[in-house]
Formats: structure tokens, sequence, C-alpha cells
């Protein structure tokens, strides 16, 4: 065998190769130019083995705890913008997964962990899968988050195992896979309980010659004649539901190449290089790898080694809708939860949701079951003694807040982390009365919990680092994103958000329509409107915040008078529109000349918010800025956030 840096391979006594790929220096195992070069050597050191008959077969396995393979090396992705370098990489690639596929033995890949993406692609072209049926493993192509789609041949090989409307669904929304999902979709041919079984059924597989069976007659069906043609229809219709072509152009472009080629999968395989290209090169991709970048950057805040810290219990105070989803979020990534308020018919109804949370993401009733006993009610604040951190998410009243931390520090156990979740006070204020104000971190979710990533971690001027690095590590456990922000008035995020929807409800008080505001704030691409966001975040809640940044409603506006009579917006069924079933009822949008250019200029308060921000170091860069302000708003990502927005000069 050629030398490698990544790959490790034996030959053992029954003729069984076994390759073992450890990208050496990495956490996870990715493929570069490097790590494809090198397996270039080794295939063709296997063939010369397998035509002389001394290999009966190969294993493919993952030398790394984490997974498997976690797709291509993204570091080196601006390094292949030129066309001519891409098809190049794109042609060596192609040409050696149809070698690792055309083997005169089999090769079996054995998948624990993380399979995504170009790993997955490798593992398609082995004769054979099976991967480890536990939570860890996760298995799919999420590319079209990075603005591309699969690019070393897993589009045909995908639609040739498991069907093009199984195939195309996992590729055009990224989502990923549990082992047994990917199984029933034939993506993977067999299941074994625990990794320590792989080798042992991967050899059973190569002496028994084992290979993987087409996706059946029935479920290729909708890639023939002009059944496929309507497949595509329906598939673009879906994908304009969650992504406008304009800002997001790579769901299109896979369903234009299923379209022309889905019928034959090699010939879908042979064609993607001519779609992807311009993809890649795209401003979309770009400011998507930027994004990517910047989030796995988060995932390294926190303390490191062997100080890390071990979080098993949480207290939660407040069970209204953010103390009680954060809460079930914990008791969901496996904390042990107490739920504390005045009585038990405050703590019922989250005690509700939260349920509903564990039966939407866990999969058995032995799971859900854990969970909810996880969560415990807990009117008397016993909890409070045991908890690794408490989490204060009672209303934004200051003297109630002083009350729960006067209270909270008498009770905790040393070194546990006393946390606020205000979405707007300083925490210099809060923290007057405290024996050690340096004890109290700002922990700000956002709603709802369970589907928006940041918290942001506040830093007072009472706070050491190690005090913020606990802060950061702790929602990192439960797999949050933590943006570090100094403590002033809104922080972040709401001190963005707040300008930009109170602009927008002044056009509606001065006689423009709510409907097209917010069709226009859609258009050029952010998640809602902004009148349907100030409805869905409540508008006591919105009159409060503004207020807290200096920019008091007016009694004489609508939005004073919804307020007065209660119309609070979704959580009331009434505010700026009516709701129904969780849902705003909308008429008809007026037409516009150039919806997407209103939309650019409603943001504008929000991106000049966002660069004052960062000129007065509420948070550290412009880059941390972009990263929270699209987590905690859905700021178009495709555009990498404000201030990258404003540096290209789009917005």
């Amino acid at each position: 065998m050629p030398s490698s840096r990544a790959w490790n391979f034996d030959l053992d006594f029954e003729g069984i190769g076994w390759l073992t790929i450890d990208v050496p220096d990495a956490p996870v195992n990715t493929l570069s130019r490097e790590t494809l070069s090198e397996l270039m050597g080794i295939v063709s050191a296997l063939e010369e083995l397998a035509n002389s008959g001394e290999l009966k077969g190969v294993v493919l396995l993952s030398g790394k705890d984490s997974g498997f393979i976690a797709g291509a090396d993204v570091t080196e992705f601006d390094d292949m913008t030129d066309p001519g370098v891409l098809r190049a990489a794109l042609d060596r690639a192609h040409a050696l997964f149809n070698r690792i596929e055309a083997l005169k033995v089999p090769l079996v890949a054995g998948i624990h962990g993380f399979c995504l993406g170009g790993g997955l692609e490798l593992a398609l072209s082995c004769q054979y899968r099976i991967a480890v049926n536990d939570d860890k493993t996760r298995i799919g192509f999420p590319e079209v988050n990075l603005g591309i789609f699969p690019g070393f041949g897993g589009s045909g090989r995908s639609i040739r195992q498991a069907g093009p409307v199984d195939a195309m669904q996992i590729m055009l929304t990224g989502k990923l896979l549990r082992a047994g999902q990917a199984r029933r979709m034939g993506l993977v041919d067999k299941l074994v309980r625990h990794r320590d079984t792989l080798r042992w059924e991967a050899r059973k597989a190569v002496l028994q010659n084992k290979k993987s069976s087409e996706a059946p007659f029935a479920k290729r069906a909708a890639a023939f004649g002009p059944v496929r043609g309507y497949i595509a229809n329906k598939m673009r219709e879906e994908a304009r539901k969650k992504a406008n072509p304009a800002h997001f152009p790579a769901p299109y472009a896979l369903i234009d190449l299923f379209e022309e080629h889905g019928n034959n999968w090699r010939a879908m395989t042979e064609g993607e290089a001519e779609r992807f290209i311009p993809l890649m090169e795209s401003a979309t991709s770009t400011n998507l790898r930027r994004v990517f970048f910047l989030s796995e950057g988060l995932k390294k805040q926190g303390v490191r080694g062997k100080d890390k810290p071990v979080f098993r219990r949480v207290h939660v105070v407040g069970a209204g809708v953010m103390g009680g989803d954060i809460a079930a979020w914990c008791a969901l990534r496996g904390m042990g939860v107490t739920l504390q308020d005045l009585d038990m018919e405050r703590i019922k109804p989250a005690l509700e949701r939260a349920k509903k949370l564990f039966k939407k993401r866990l999969r058995t009733k032995t799971e859900i079951d854990n969970a909810v006993a996880r969560l415990e009610a807990d009117v008397a604040g016993k909890g409070i003694a045991r908890a690794d951190v408490i989490i204060e998410a009672v209303v934004e009243k200051l003297e109630i807040k002083h009350k729960v931390f006067i209270d909270a520090e008498l009770k905790a156990k040393p070194g546990a982390i006393l946390a606020t979740n205000t979405s707007s006070i300083e925490l210099e204020r809060i923290a007057e009365g405290l024996t050690n104000p340096g004890r109290l971190i700002g922990l700000h979710f956002f709603n709802p919990v369970a589907q928006l990533p940041l918290v942001e971690v506040i830093r007072s001027s009472f706070n050491s680092d190690d005090d913020i690095a606990r802060g950061a590590s702790f929602a990192l456990a439960i797999g949050k994103s933590p943006v570090v922000v100094k403590s002033a008035r809104g922080f972040l995020v709401n001190r963005v958000l707040m300008p930009y929807m109170l602009a927008a409800v002044q056009r509606v008080e001065g006689g423009a329509n709510k409907e097209q505001i917010d069709a226009a704030a859609v258009a050029f691409g952010m998640p809602m409107g902004p009148i349907e966001l100030m409805d869905t975040v409540g508008l006591d809640v919105g009159k409060f915040v503004a207020e807290e940044l200096g920019s008091p409603v007016s009694p004489a506006s609508d939005f004073a008078r919804l307020i007065a009579e209660n119309k609070l917006g979704r959580k009331s069924g009434q505010g700026f529109y009516t709701w129904t079933n969780g849902k705003a009822v909308k008429g008809e949008v007026p037409p516009h000349p150039d919806l997407a250019g209103l939309g650019r200029e409603l943001v504008q308060p929000l991106v000049d918010a966002t660069e004052i921000a960062v000129a007065e170091g509420v948070v550290a860069s412009a880059d941390l800025a972009d990263i929270g302000v699209i987590y905690g708003t859905g700021f178009a990502p495709f555009l990498g956030g404000p201030m990258q927005a404003r540096k290209d000069g789009r917005a």
C-alpha cells in the first residue's frame, strides 16, 4: 500500500482487507483533496490485489469515535470557486468512486455516528452498507444548507438505492436520518446494535459476497415517463413554500437535474457537475459557507479540557411560555429539571406542552416517559439547592427578579450558575442586593425555544471570564449556540429587532397595508414579516422592550389601543392580525412594483442598529453580530448577516 496520513490498511489471514479512515489532528473525518488523493492510490493497490486473487473483499471503517465521515472538507471550498479547478476536482472524485463501485471484490462500509454528504456518497459507492442502530448515527445529505447539492455522484446513487421520491426529499431538505430510517429507505442494508459488532457483521458480509439491492420498481416508477415531470413540478411547489428560488437556487437546480435525468441514475450522476459548479460560485453558497464557519466557531466557546463543567440538574423559576419551554428543552436534552411557580395551576400547562415536545422529538415510549420523569413540578422551590444551573424566567419586573435571586443565592450550592432570561434589562440592575453580583449571568433564550438555536450569554461588569465561559458551556451542553453579549439595554437581538418592528408598525399606523409590509420583508429574505413577528412576540412584550430601549409607544396609537383591549397578538388570538389555530389570518397583498426593494427599506433600521451595536462593543465582532442576528431573528442567511449584507451593498 502507498503511504498515507488518513488511511490505514491491513490484510488478514482470510484475505479480508481492513481499510480505516482516521484523519490526523481532526475531531471528525472529512474528505479533503489530500485524503481523496491518498484513497486513489489505495484503490489502485486494491485493484491489483483483487486481480491477483489475494483479496476476498474490503471493509471500510472509521477510526474516530465521532463517526464515519462528516462530508467533504468545507475549508477547501473557497479554493475551488474557479470553474476549471472545481470541475477537475469533481471529475477526479467521480472517477475514484466509480472505480470503488467497480471493484471485483465486495467493499463493505461499516457506519457509526455521522455519515454525511461526501461520506454518504462514498458509502453509496460501496457494494454493501452496515450501520449501528443507535441515537448517535445520522445519515444524510446536508449540502443544501451550504447552497449546493451532492456532487460526488450521490444524487444518482441515492435515487438508485432509495427511489426518486425519498432520495430527492432528503437531498432537498438536508434532513438527517437515523439508522433505522436509512435502512427502511434503502440507503443502508443491515443494522447492528453496537459499534463493537460492526467488524464481525462486515466480515460475514464480505465472505458471503453480500451486495445491496436497488430500489424496487414500484419506488423507481416515479422517475419514468411523464410522471417524472409531474413529480418535479410538485417538488418545486413544495420547495417554494420554504425557499425563494432567487435566494436559494440549489433545490431548484437539483430538481432540474432530476427532471432531465431522473430515469437514469448514471446519467444523473454524470450531469451533476454542470449544475453544481454555478451553485458553488454563487454569492448564496459563499455566504452560507460563511454562516457555517461562524456557527462552528460558536461550538468552540466555553470551558474545554479536564475542567469542562458537567451539568446534571437545572431549576427554572417561572412556568410561563419561556420558562416552561426552557425547562422542557433541558429535560429533553437529558437533564433533571425542577420547574417552580406560585402554584400547580401555573405549572400544569408547561408540563402539557413539554409532553407534546417529547412526543414530537423522541422515538420510543420509554424515551418519552423518561423525559417526562426528568421534569418535575416544584412549587416549593426545593430543587434550587440541588441545581447546577438556576434560571429565572419570571415577568419583566425588576422587583420580582430581585426577590428570586436573593432567595436563590441563599439556597444555591457553591458553584451553581445563577442566570436570568431577561430579554432587555441590564444585569447590573438585576444583581442589586446580591452578596456576589458576579455570580449572576444572563442566558437569554428565544421563542420558540425548541426551534431557535441562539442563547445570548449576557456579561455584566461584575462577571469574570470564567463566569461567562461556564454559561457558554451550559448553552452548548443543551445543544444551543451561545453568543456572548455585553449587558446593555436590549442586548443584541432585541436591540436590533425592535427598531425594525417599530418602524414597520409606524408605517401601518400611517396607512400602509400590513400584509404588503410583511410580504415585502419575506421577499427580501426574512422568515416572517415584522407585523406578524410583533404579534408572535406579543404586543405587551414589544411595548415593554420598546420602553426599555427608550422608544415608548404613543398612548394615542393603535398599538396602545390594541394592548388596552387585551389584543396582544398570537397568544390572545387577536393583535394586528386575527389568529386561528396558531396562524395569522391574512388578506390579499396589494400589488407593488418592487416588493423586495420595499423589504430592503424595511430592514434598514435593523442593519443600522446592528452596525451601532458592533461599534459600541455590544458584541466582540461583526462576525458575532452576524451569526447572532441570523440565529436570533432569522435574518436572511443567504446574505451572510446584516453586517456582511451592508458590506456587499445588499442591505
